[in-house]
């Protein structure tokens, strides 16, 4: 079977074909650059705990050396300090998945014990060079630079795309994954409408090497008191004692000279100091957000992914965060497609869920914005006013609530009939696991998200008491030996773990988790006939056809075809 043609190079491009990858699947990475990207210190990427896991899987190697988690987030108003909230390493506080978060916690009061999951800040250079060493050791991922899409056909068994440049050729693939940013090439040549707001938000940015009064904390500062403040500036910090300074600027205001820029970074650091402080002057910028839905992320073989699907960024979303679940839904579904064939359920699952997910999050923005960014009013003066707003900017920054959490897919048309009914367990249906430890049949004890991504289910039996027992002896004690032969007749490749407790569950209890950790179902016991039809819902039923004969009919993988 032909290979998965990814067109672009970016962090999202090159997450999908690791994702693939790491699941036996081959990929073409069409990248119209010349392979390297110029360092930009201002433009950074802020990964929440579920991304950044997903990185670490995928062997991205920079995320430890250039990246820095914050130790806490500070919210000023005037010359107030609003709000301090610390924060700590996602496994000590609940780990990448789980159903809480730190947008609920706040909003029922700031607890000063109270600890949240830190995201991890990088500049995006750094991130996609730790993805393109990681593509580089992987055999199934080739890359190709100077090739730019310009023509794009289907049939039945799958894509022809032409590419010019000094190699131009034509390729062939089994499906093709655009993920070449807002100008898409693959959108427009599917002729998918890309409708939304235009310059929602416009920020001026510095990066710096400078001491700042809160170390290793990121600040958002409204209403700052000094000359000149405008309505917001945020500080987040870097690795090496970099910091990223973001000013809020009007929508469609004035052009920013770098004069200009300067003393906006000079009054700043005085405000906060006392005195403009010794500062390096690394890189600046202007960027403008928008926000735009595409109509249509799967056509035939063909989907969208990252930002040819979606344009976010307002009030501290992500739309990298996004484009990396995208790229981790669609790689699990395209690799089971790939080695067992797959419905068209699960084919257009990826739309129906990333699609309303990132919907969700556009409207919470746009309806915040409004909030925020209204000008003020009656409603300035309500009780309470001001620490709702506080919450919201929280929300988007620390990645909680509906401006930031990860998501979840409840009305999934994966989802089991009657599944919210099977669920024993605190996890909703369709969202995130907790990342619990977890032990394999061969004895390694790891947590549950590092099993995840490798094209299987995962199975996981809460049994209070196993850590302390041979493993000899609780493999083939109690529930084990049944629930292990209701996992070997799952109709979809299977992994059996175990776990000591997870949030809600009692003993015995058996969870049914996807590939991307989101949860399928919970049982209260082992219920063969109930998790078989769990798991065949997840897969989105039985394949339409197999891949079997398709293969038989191609022995070249290769998929350059010229």
């Amino acid at each position: 079977m032909d290979p998965v043609i990814v067109v672009g190079a970016g962090p999202v491009g090159l997450a999908l074909s690791l994702c693939l990858a790491t699941q036996g699947v081959p990929s073409v990475v069409l990248d119209e650059g010349a392979g390297n990207d110029d360092p930009r210190p201002a433009r950074t990427a802020v990964l929440r705990p579920d991304t950044a896991a997903l990185m670490a899987r995928l062997g991205c190697s920079t995320l430890r050396d250039e990246g820095a988690r914050w130790v806490g987030w500070r919210q000023l108003r005037r010359k107030q300090q609003m709000r301090q909230l610390p924060l700590g390493d996602a496994d000590e506080v609940g780990g990448a998945g789980g159903t809480g978060g730190a947008g609920d916690a706040v909003a029922d009061g700031d607890r000063a014990d109270a600890v949240f999951p830190s995201p991890l800040h990088l500049p995006q250079h750094a991130l996609t060079r730790g993805l393109r060493d990681a593509v580089a050791r992987h055999e199934l991922v080739r890359l190709v630079t100077g090739s730019r899409l310009d023509s794009l056909e289907q049939d039945a068994r799958g894509v022809t795309v032409h590419t010019r440049g000094p190699g131009a050729t034509w390729w062939r693939g089994s499906h093709v994954v655009g993920c070449d940013g807002a100008r898409s090439t693959v959108r427009k040549l599917l002729g998918v409408r890309f409708p939304g707001r235009t310059a929602v938000e416009r920020h001026a940015v510095a990066a710096l090497r400078v001491e700042l009064p809160w170390p290793g904390e990121a600040v958002l500062h409204r209403q700052p008191p000094w000359r000149g403040g405008g309505q917001e500036v945020s500080a987040r910090p870097l690795a090496d004692g970099v910091w990223r300074l973001d000013w809020l600027l009007p929508a469609r205001g004035d052009l920013v000279t770098p004069e200009a820029l300067v003393a906006r970074v000079r009054d700043t650091l005085a405000g906060w100091c006392g005195e403009t402080p010794p500062y390096d002057l690394l890189d600046t910028g202007v960027y403008t957000l928008h926000h735009r839905l595409a109509r249509r992320w799967r056509v035939g073989r063909a989907y969208l992914a990252g930002d040819a699907a979606h344009l976010l960024g307002a009030l501290g979303t992500q739309g990298l965060d996004e484009g990396l679940r995208d790229a981790e839904n669609l790689g699990w579904k395209l690799a089971h497609a790939w080695h067992h064939g797959a419905s068209e359920t699960l084919l257009d699952s990826y739309q129906a869920e990333r699609r309303t997910a990132v919907a969700a999050r556009l409207r919470a923005a746009d309806q915040s914005l409004t909030i925020l960014r209204s000008g003020g009013g009656l409603r300035t003066y309500l009780p309470g006013t001001a620490r709702g707003h506080d919450t919201l900017l929280a929300d988007g920054h620390l990645g909680n609530g509906p401006l930031g959490a990860p998501p979840a897919y409840p009305h999934s048309p994966l989802a089991p009939p009657y599944a919210e009914a099977h669920t024993t367990v605190d996890t909703r249906t369709g969202a995130p696991v907790d990342d619990v430890l977890v032990t394999a049949p061969d004895g390694m004890t790891v947590r549950l998200r590092d099993r995840l991504g490798r094209g299987k289910v995962l199975v996981v039996l809460v049994a209070p008491g196993t850590g302390v027992w041979d493993r000899r002896h609780w493999l083939t004690a109690g529930v084990m030996p049944r629930l292990a032969e209701a996992v070997a007749a799952l109709p979809s490749p299977a992994e059996l773990l175990v776990t000591e407790s997870y949030p809600g569950a009692s003993a015995h209890s058996v969870l049914l988790v996807r590939p991307d950790g989101h949860l399928v179902a919970a049982f209260g016991g082992v219920r063969p006939d109930e998790l078989y039809a769990a798991a065949d819902a997840a897969r989105g039923g039985a394949p339409e056809a197999s891949p079997a004969k398709d293969r038989s009919d191609r022995s070249d993988r290769t998929a350059n075809i010229n």
